[in-house]
């Protein structure tokens, strides 16, 4: 499979901490990062029955894939599949995106269960796993990591402890996400979406995500690019196009009889169109096409691939207005936890 550089839909998830010390959990929680999702569970069975309880993590790639059966083209032996890329963005307005919990953080020395058999317990294998060890139970954490029970083995006499497991709960919500999708990304890699495998144009699209404070980003179709979310939900519209998208942008207004001016406007390479009531292409419908035009920047990417791209704020296309935002999550999971429940 061609390797991505930048996936196609990322939103942030839940991880479970789970140890029977609760000063030892408040310790924990004072060195988290400030924007982690995290409930905590003093009872390893409470945990159980909430990880165990939930409904088996969701595969985007199920809803947005299917089997094409028009004009014959499908047999027993040749399918052609169908990909749903609209359906991706969509996943912005499912409230409980953030709730799926993706990965446990387990202490391994409890007197009720330890903590790998509290990991060997969690049915939903698509849940990273770090376990939590005291020196003398070093070995334990290796030989549970190189039989796959779990994912990381992080030793708490570790100077750097805390460090080193926001950095792993970072890499293993990357992973968890990454299963989510690896048919998508088998199907896009054949597509128009090239920016999404190109390392150059990741660099600037992490730039991008730092300036805007983004959390979240969702691929999106006519126009190419990608939907982005900060946490309290403000949206961007990030437009990417290649040369052959431009000149065909530039041959649909000309065969339509837009004005001259549209034209020049097009072809100069200083701003991308974003027609958002159509498809993205223009029609003569558009007699505010000047609003329609945002300045854009050119992109060379790895292997001297051509990009014009733009970011296009609060675009218009998306019914944004109601949608759950990532800080209204961590405010509810706050409101639980003074609450007395397994919130923050």
């Amino acid at each position: 499979m061609k390797p991505y550089a930048i996936p196609p839909f990322c939103f942030p998830t839940t991880v479970a901490f789970i140890d029977d010390n609760r000063s030892f959990l408040e310790s924990i929680a004072l060195g988290l990062d400030s924007r982690l999702a995290f409930r905590k569970f003093e009872s390893p069975f409470s945990a159980l029955v909430a990880l165990n309880g939930a409904p088996p993590t969701p595969s985007i790639d199920e809803e947005l894939l299917s089997i094409y059966r028009h004009r014959g083209e499908c047999s027993q032996s040749h399918h052609v599949i169908d990909v749903n890329l609209d359906r991706i963005h969509r996943v912005v307005h499912d409230e409980q995106r953030f709730e799926q919990i993706s990965v446990v953080v387990v202490d391994y020395d409890m007197p009720e269960i330890n903590g790998l058999e509290l990991c060997r317990s969690i049915k939903n294998p698509a849940i990273r796993k770090i376990l939590l060890t005291g020196k003398a139970d070093e070995q334990v954490g290796i030989h549970a990591f190189n039989e796959g029970i779990i994912d990381r083995f992080i030793k708490k006499q570790y100077p750097d402890a805390i460090a080193r497991l926001n950095t792993a709960i970072a890499d293993l919500q990357k992973e968890y996400l990454q299963q989510l999708q690896d048919a998508l990304i088998h199907m896009l890699a054949v597509g128009s979406h090239a920016f999404l495998f190109d390392r150059m144009f990741a660099l600037r699209f992490q730039d991008i995500c730092k300036e805007l404070d983004i959390v979240e980003h969702y691929l999106s179709c006519a126009p190419d690019g990608l939907l982005l979310l900060d946490s309290s939900g403000s949206a961007h519209l990030l437009v990417v196009q290649t040369e052959a998208m431009m000149r065909s942008h530039v041959e649909i207004a000309d065969e339509l009889g837009a004005p001259n001016e549209l034209l020049r406007q097009l072809s100069n390479r200083r701003h991308i169109p974003y027609f958002w009531k159509t498809s993205g292409d223009y029609t003569p419908d558009y007699d505010d096409w000047e609003s329609c035009l945002y300045p854009a920047q050119e992109f060379t990417g790895q292997n001297g691939d051509w990009y014009l791209y733009a970011v296009i704020r609060a675009p218009s296309a998306f019914n944004l207005k109601y949608i759950h935002s990532y800080s209204d999550y961590l405010d509810q999971l706050d409101a639980e936890a003074r609450q007395g429940n397994p919130g923050r």
